[in-house]
């Protein structure tokens, strides 16, 4: 490494705790916290080795240029996620220009994970929220209706046999989705980055994750009409979800490992 490295390794470093610490109430509870904590340690660790170039090449400064307007325009419109893509735009840049063809390559598709390791979807992500509890909940009708449940639905809450359930933010999936994109993208990594739908793959994620989270809401409404409302909105409320990520995952491990297998037997 040469010195302009570490010029710009302290840069990013005070970027990026300029972006955690500009507001706090991501650090609200571990399921917030901890996916956002482990995203950049895992870029790192799945780019490993980085096989940095001994040649000095020349830096994109149009690039750093637009990186910049765009980081000020972020911070002058508070929006998070503007903030983790010109961080991350700035550190592709850097990084193009100092790691081997091949290995920049590879890293450019794990530029997924600096992105996730801000907490925009934790900030920002009402929208987001908004349309997994309403989706959700249609869904959720929908399931025991079928099952010929008196179902009444109305936006976000829905009475089944006359129990109340209110999906409120909690239930808005945003921690799931945040978890499983940075989860699933490390596997996408491991298993597929030579694949042709990768970027496809990573799409899904978000499917996977709005199907997690529907499974859940399913989960404790049958929890509280068999056992009592008490358990399901228990321990079995916050277990119970991480429960259903795990094995959200385990089937996402499966897709991804399959195509993987596929890809190999028709590859000579």
């Amino acid at each position: 490494m040469i010195i302009r490295d570490y010029i710009f390794l302290i840069l990013l470093f005070f970027l990026a705790f300029f972006i955690w610490v500009r507001d706090l109430a991501w650090i609200s509870s571990l399921d917030n916290t901890l996916p956002i904590i482990l995203s950049l340690p895992l870029f790192i660790w799945l780019g490993w080795p980085w096989r940095f170039t001994t040649q000095d090449n020349p830096l994109l400064f149009s690039g750093l240029m637009i990186c910049a307007i765009v980081f000020i325009i972020g911070v002058a419109l508070n929006i998070t996620f503007v903030l983790a893509l010109s961080w991350t735009g700035i550190l592709w840049y850097w990084l193009s220009s100092r790691l081997d063809r091949k290995t920049a390559i590879s890293i450019r598709r794990l530029l997924i994970l600096p992105i996730l390791s801000f907490p925009w979807l934790a900030l920002e992500g009402d929208a987001i929220g908004w349309w997994f509890r309403l989706s959700s909940a249609r869904v959720t009708s929908e399931i025991f209706s079928l099952m010929g449940f008196d179902v009444l639905h109305e936006g976000t809450r829905i009475i089944v046999q006359g129990l109340p359930v209110g999906i409120g933010e909690p239930c808005s999936g945003i921690n799931v989705l945040q978890s499983m994109l940075i989860a699933g993208s490390a596997l996408a990594y491991i298993y597929l980055r030579k694949h042709p739908g990768y970027w496809l793959n990573i799409g899904l994620l978000i499917s996977i994750a709005w199907m997690a989270n529907t499974v859940r809401i399913v989960v404790v409404c049958i929890v509280a009409l068999t056992l009592s409302p008490e358990i399901a909105l228990g321990l079995f409320h916050t277990f119970g979800g991480w429960f259903v990520l795990f094995m959200m995952l385990c089937l996402t491990w499966t897709i991804f490992s399959l195509q993987a297998r596929l890809r190999g037997k028709n590859t000579p």
